[in-house]
């Protein structure tokens, strides 16, 4: 099964493309989408849109994983980021392709076993479960291929194979 990832953003869009079989994950292709900040929202929006479209054409995701937003302090960009993640959603709808969303906490202990792992340990296992040689970069890359790993290990989990097609209402 070939898993796109998504990290959404509006500057940085993360992705991660991964191949699963049962168990096994190898890296298929990572990176970002930008957007400059001098042009208007709606602009940088159809551009993440098309960009994404333009993944989903080249590499044929059979899923796409997209991390559900989490944000604390700055309401401004949060609300500027779920725009971009609507953008995401909306992409991989559109294309007719399953979509899957997942917590930063769900991503943590799918990839490092603990729902609080730090950015770094979650960073190294990601690095360790693809057999690279390093921590891909940027992060926001990184952080996408933690959330197509962490479907990958949802789809193949026991409650999901049991019960056929029908995913499990915790995950």
């Amino acid at each position: 099964m070939v898993i796109l990832g998504l990290d959404p953003g509006i500057a940085t869009v993360g992705f991660g493309i991964i191949s699963s079989e049962k168990s096994s994950q190898r890296l298929v292709q990572y990176g970002v989408i930008t957007t400059s900040a001098q042009e208007p929202l709606s602009e940088r929006l159809r551009q993440i849109y098309c960009d994404a479209l333009s993944l989903i054409d080249a590499f044929k995701p059979e899923a796409i994983a997209v991390e559900e937003l989490f944000f604390n302090t700055n309401l401004k960009t949060g609300i500027s980021v779920a725009h971009g993640r609507g953008v995401l959603l909306l992409a991989g709808v559109n294309s007719g392709i399953p979509m899957f969303e997942y917590t930063p906490l769900q991503v943590k202990q799918s990839i490092a076993g603990y729902g609080r792992a730090q950015k770094k340990q979650v960073m190294e296992m990601v690095r360790r479960l693809l057999k690279l040689e390093s921590v891909p970069k940027p992060d926001d890359a990184a952080d996408a291929l933690a959330i197509a790993l962490c479907h990958a290990r949802s789809a193949e989990s026991l409650l999901n194979i049991d019960r056929g097609d029908k995913a499990c209402s915790t995950i």
